[in-house]
């Protein structure tokens, strides 16, 4: 009898959710309940509550073998307190692909954030403040997960991010003074620690000429006008070992840095800090500001969704249109700093060669072991994965990761914003337990990221935490077209595709950069390129790209070491043409054979001049 009625239960409900020809529609809302049965009118709360529905339809004969199921979200915030997955069980299929999409009209957000409220001004004293500061501060109580206050390193106040509590304030930097290699000892100017007492969760955030490193400072000591200061473990080993990126200290030139996260830096309206031991955070508000009317989002998950298949049964035809993801966290630094060797991928172990080279890389001087920052959404092991008309904001590490075994992936008409890391991150950047100038080409071919297309986004203020990162960062991958993007507002370089820094075949192979502009990039690190390249890649095309307005920051060692198309170590089997730029400003950096360089510089038709960047359909 009741399973008689569980059948007649289903079938009702299957015929209130089927309501267009050609697919069957599951609703979402931020006011659902997963006791609805999915309908337009009762919606449900969760995606994983429709995920689960439509495997139900799809094992009962619900849904016919040509229908695309639609998951439609309605507008609004979808707080997250766990990543939405999408596993082999929860695939889409050529016959039945899967489609999350916005509501008519409407904005989902999915927020890996949680909402600060109760707000106030302060009235008693707070130790350490400065006396600038004295009567200015706003406090709230810091969120708590399982009894334990929640840690984060940025904040978002109406969609805008303020200022971690720093020293200089603004886009200023100071100078090191001394770089004590032997010892692992940084010596910076005394004045910059006044009135601080203890060390404890402060940290330096140091500029490493096409990267910056996070360290965490264990101690210091101040004698007369400075002090010596030593970093946590891991970090002040690997940044003291390591020879690249360098930290540079001559005559002509000192590593530029600031300190971060001390109640006795904030001085500056729209600057905040987090007592974690307190459990309190303070912010001074900027003006006409009143955080008590204000949404004030604090980031927690590092992953909104996370797309995860396996070789074997990789996750298939799903397409995101129309979805904001948000308001995600990366705490890595503040556990064990944060030493990138380059676009954001940091060091796990790290030292210098002595005597050079290896044998795969004769001349070699370094060796360095990897890992991969995370993204706001993760793809691996999927093919037919798609992001249309998509928003990408408000994020500490990457916005958009296409791991291995990505295939046939599509992102298109889509933005990206203020991304703490990499815009879109793609294909195998070293496993971590493979040294990282060592030449990716697996035996087992369905790893290699292939066939993927980005166009016709707008990809801006990536690298916002970490500064070397890039507006699209390919590693190994092959057949992959990044064309008609407009990349700009960017503090390091614009279009990076190549890894291992090898002549050596590798999985690279067959890639086209076509027709993007990229401008405004490099505004605060040097050595890099509107578009840069790394190791062979036989049958890629770097072509009919409009490069310009890259003035070199202004604490770079080196104002001249920045170009338009950059190829550097390795770059082989590359064709660069048609490329228009306002003067032939390129490097080839100890390339490999088979490039082939055509019709470069000023002298570019304007009519390929004009076409690069968004297409005509795509403009807002």
């Amino acid at each position: 009898m009741h399973a008689v009625k569980f059948f007649l239960w289903r079938l009702l409900v299957s015929s209130q959710i089927i309501v267009s020809a050609g697919a069957a529609e599951l609703w979402i809302s931020p006011d659902g309940n997963d006791a609805n049965p999915g309908t337009r009118a009762q919606p449900f709360l969760t995606v994983a509550r429709a995920q689960r529905e439509a495997r139900h339809l799809c094992q009962g004969g619900a849904i016919a073998p040509d229908e695309q199921i639609k998951f439609i979200l309605d507008g609004g915030i979808y707080p997250l307190t766990a990543p939405w997955v999408f596993n082999p069980e929860s695939s889409g299929s050529a016959a039945n692909p899967i489609s999350i999409e916005s509501a008519p009209g409407q904005s989902p957000i999915l927020s890996g954030g949680v909402e600060i409220s109760g707000w106030k001004k302060s009235a008693k004293k707070i130790p350490g403040l400065p006396k600038v500061a004295c009567g200015q501060i706003w406090v709230a109580d810091a969120p708590k997960a399982d009894e334990k206050t929640l840690e984060f390193r940025q904040l978002w106040i109406d969609g805008k991010k303020v200022v971690r509590a720093r020293e200089p304030n603004g886009d200023d930097l100071c100078h090191l003074i001394g770089w004590d290699k032997t010892n692992q000892v940084a010596v910076i100017p005394a004045t910059l620690l006044a009135g601080v007492k203890k060390s404890a969760r402060l940290e330096m955030v140091i500029d490493q000429v096409w990267e910056i490193a996070i360290l965490r400072i264990k101690s210091f000591q101040i004698k007369g006008d400075q002090a010596r200061v030593t970093f946590e473990q891991p970090e002040s080993r690997l940044e003291f070992q390591h020879p690249w990126p360098p930290v540079m200290v001559n005559s002509n030139y000192a590593a530029p840095f600031y300190l971060a996260n001390a109640i006795q830096f904030l001085d500056s309206p729209g600057e905040w800090f987090e007592d974690l031991r307190a459990g309190k955070i303070y912010y001074w508000p900027r003006e006409g500001e009143n955080p008590a009317d204000e949404k004030i989002i604090a980031p927690v998950l590092e992953t909104v969704v996370q797309v995860s298949g396996t070789l074997d049964q990789p996750v298939s035809r799903v397409r995101f249109k129309g979805i904001t993801f948000a308001d995600t966290a990366w705490l890595r630094p503040s556990e064990y700093g944060h030493v990138p060797l380059q676009a954001g991928m940091f060091m796990l172990e790290a030292r210098k060669l002595s005597p050079r080279g290896t044998s795969y890389h004769p001349k070699l001087d370094n060796v360095a072991w990897i890992g991969r920052p995370p993204a706001a959404v993760s793809v691996k092991n999927a093919g037919h994965i798609s992001f249309e008309s998509c928003h990408f904001e408000d994020t500490a590490s990457a916005g958009l990761d296409f791991g291995s075994g990505v295939h046939d992936g599509l992102v298109e008409n889509c933005v990206f914003q203020d991304i703490g890391g990499n815009g879109i991150q793609l294909g195998k950047f070293s496993d971590t337990n493979v040294e990282t100038h060592f030449p990716y080409n697996p035996p087992d071919g369905r790893e290699i990221c292939t066939d993927e297309t980005i166009s016709n986004n707008l990809i801006s203020d990536c690298g916002a935490e970490d500064w070397g990162c890039v507006g699209i960062c390919v590693g190994y991958a092959r057949g992959v077209r990044i064309e008609h993007n407009e990349v700009f507002d960017l503090p390091y370089t614009g279009i990076s595709v190549g890894w291992g820094w090898t002549k050596a075949p590798n999985a690279s192979a067959d890639n086209l950069i076509l027709a993007n502009r990229v401008h405004d990039v490099g505004q605060r690190l040097g050595d890099l390129g509107g578009i840069y390249t790394l190791s062979a890649q036989p049958g890629t095309i770097v072509a009919e790209n409009s490069i310009s307005d890259m003035p070199p920051g202004r604490f770079v060692p080196d104002p001249q070491h920045w170009y338009y198309l950059y190829a550097d170590e390795g770059s082989s089997d590359i064709t660069f043409r048609d490329n228009w730029c306002p003067s032939e400003k390129f490097l080839r950096n100890a390339n490999g054979p088979g490039n082939i360089w055509t019709n470069n510089g000023p002298q570019v038709s304007d009519k390929i001049k004009s076409a690069a960047g968004l297409e005509p359909r795509f403009h807002q």
